[in-house]
């Protein structure tokens, strides 16, 4: 009986200990390969606010581009070329080492708009040299403040969250009651701790998709570690809401300082819908 019961275990150990390295593997591969590929993903938000004549809009929204190659970059640009965009938005954290913010401007104002390029910045942003380096290549710096793009249509974006007071009701404070009102943010954290009401529409990045998670599902450094979002899951990636409600869109980002796993790169193409 007691070697019929240890073969039972040794068989159930085996079948764990392949279903373990089966899950590395795949953990793996997808690290080296899907995960370095920049998804160019798909939203579409409808809104019974947004004005009849703006259905349609379309806004690319790019973030977190860190150490991604300049190369990389130009790629980004020539395919959102093709996409007929309204508006291009920059969330923040972009490459400073050695001037890199400048070649990094230079290479999304190239991007063709009907209505212009705007950005914020990001916990590892140096704001006054990314600010003018947006000011020389004419892309429009938000901070805490805002902007009307369209008749009944206001942009607006926050100071970052960490290293400078970030301020919601400051940002919209010039928007008008029947206005659909977009606010970029980069760090997601600042929706839970501040009032938000008179916002439609957030777009943040900030926790890179999770960065290494399990499948995709679950970001473990997040669950167990407070220095990246205060929030578990909430904010890893994709659709969320505001302490009030609020719909919260969260880019993985478009590049990374560390390995990516099942957390792929992301350029945002949303589209604004009126119901």
């Amino acid at each position: 009986m007691m070697n019929i019961a240890m073969k039972h275990i040794f068989k159930i150990l085996k079948f764990l200990g392949i279903v373990v390295l089966a899950v590395i593997l795949a953990h793996g591969i997808s690290a080296v390969t899907l995960d370095r590929i920049i998804q160019y993903k798909k939203v579409t938000f409808r809104s019974s606010r947004l004005p009849a004549e703006l259905d349609g809009y379309k806004i690319a929204f790019i973030c977190d581009t860190h150490a991604l190659p300049a190369e990389e970059l130009e790629k980004v640009v020539r395919k959102l070329n093709k996409r007929q965009l309204d508006l291009l938005l920059l969330g923040g954290d972009f490459p400073s080492r050695g001037g890199a913010e400048k070649r990094t401007m230079e290479i999304l104002s190239r991007v063709e708009t009907t209505d212009g390029i705007y950005g914020v910045e990001g916990n590892h942003d140096f704001r006054s040299v990314l600010f003018r380096a947006m000011r020389e290549h004419g892309i429009h710096s938000l901070a805490n403040s805002g902007v009307h793009v369209r008749e009944r249509f206001f942009l607006a974006g926050l100071a970052e969250f960490w290293t400078r007071r970030a301020n919601v009701q400051q940002a919209i404070k010039n928007a008008k009651p029947d206005d659909f009102v977009l606010l970029v943010t980069h760090n997601p954290d600042v929706t839970m701790v501040q009032d938000t009401t008179g916002v439609d529409l957030i777009l943040s990045g900030h926790t890179h998709g999770g960065q290494a998670t399990i499948f995709g599902l679950w970001a473990p450094y997040f669950t167990f570690h407070e220095n990246i979002t205060k929030y578990g899951q909430r904010f890893r990636s994709g659709w969320a809401k505001s302490r009030d409600g609020v719909p919260v869109f969260v880019s993985n980002g478009t590049g990374a300082y560390l390995p990516r796993v099942f957390a792929r790169p992301q350029v945002i193409v949303l589209t604004l819908r009126a119901k």
